[in-house]
């Protein structure tokens, strides 16, 4: 007989995503196309240029596994329901009379609910890559933590695609030079149910769900309340890359160190020629006058 965390872990793992955690979402990732500069002039300029950008906010990480495995890039519009949701969602935000979608989104709790149901999402994405990419490439590691990455997180890095066509993207926003925390925890995501899916990790898929699903959506939160940009592994991140990285830097700072000891050592035994020399004329003097 199964324990209780055994029921509930099973029972979250097989929960749907359709329709409410997809809607939480289409909403979140159209709230923050519509906050950046011109997206709504744009809208009601070139609705379906917002139309286009909007599914790319929604299903860009679907496109970029797609892209990385050779197969079309546009299969997700045969998803008929999450193409009519997603694009109903757009029209309500961008068009709304009175704009009343985006004045009750800016309550905090609606906007904590909605962020937390979108990273239960990030994880069936996670896994969802990382069992399609096996299918494909058995037991390829690397491939199975790329697509798991691409399809957990790949939303941005089409979107900046789609910002340099329209000639706004900017080199220092540019997701693969700078990675930020949606990245950086879905690659660790990826990695960590690669290993599990590959039975290097002694623990069961629905409970590795439950756990992850639970530290996304506390970290997530934490960081909305707090109003802080600081990823909560940034200490142990640091750490790492000092330890991994930090040993060149740790060679040419005591290169440098016994640089300068070398040059102080040389000034003084410099100056102190001058000196001696000096003495000796003194001493030179002082004998031509005795005599």
């Amino acid at each position: 007989m199964a324990s209780p965390w055994d029921e509930l872990t099973l029972a979250f793992a097989r929960t749907s995503m359709f329709p409410f955690f997809d809607i939480a979402h289409y909403l979140v990732s159209l709230m923050a196309l519509k906050r950046q500069s011109g997206a709504v002039e744009m809208a009601w300029k070139n609705p379906v240029s917002s139309w286009f950008t909007a599914m790319l906010h929604c299903f860009g990480g679907g496109i970029l596994s797609c892209i990385l495995l050779a197969e079309p890039p546009l299969r997700f519009l045969a998803n008929n329901t999450n193409i009519l949701l997603a694009s109903s969602i757009w029209y309500i935000i961008f068009f709304c009379p009175c704009d009343l979608v985006s004045r009750g989104y800016s309550f905090l709790p609606v906007q904590l609910l909605a962020a937390g149901m979108k990273e239960v999402t990030r994880t069936w994405k996670i896994v969802g890559g990382v069992t399609h990419a096996n299918s494909y490439y058995k037991n390829g590691w690397i491939v199975m933590i790329a697509i798991g990455w691409a399809r957990g997180a790949g939303g941005s890095i089409i979107t900046n695609f789609e910002q340099l066509v329209k000639g706004g993207w900017k080199p220092q926003d540019d997701e693969w030079l700078k990675m930020s925390y949606p990245a950086k925890v879905t690659l660790l995501g990826s990695v960590i149910f690669t290993f599990q899916h590959t039975k290097h990790l002694a623990i069961s898929k629905h409970n590795l769900m439950f756990c992850y699903t639970i530290f996304l959506v506390t970290t997530k939160i934490t960081m909305m309340i707090t109003e802080t940009a600081t990823m909560p592994f940034s200490s142990i991140e640091d750490t790492l890359s000092r330890m991994l990285f930090g040993w060149q830097q740790q060679f040419s700072s005591c290169e440098k160190k016994n640089e300068t000891k070398s040059s102080f050592n040389g000034t003084g035994s410099s100056t102190s020629k001058p000196i001696a020399d000096t003495s000796d004329k003194v001493k030179k003097k002082h004998t031509k006058k005795t005599e």
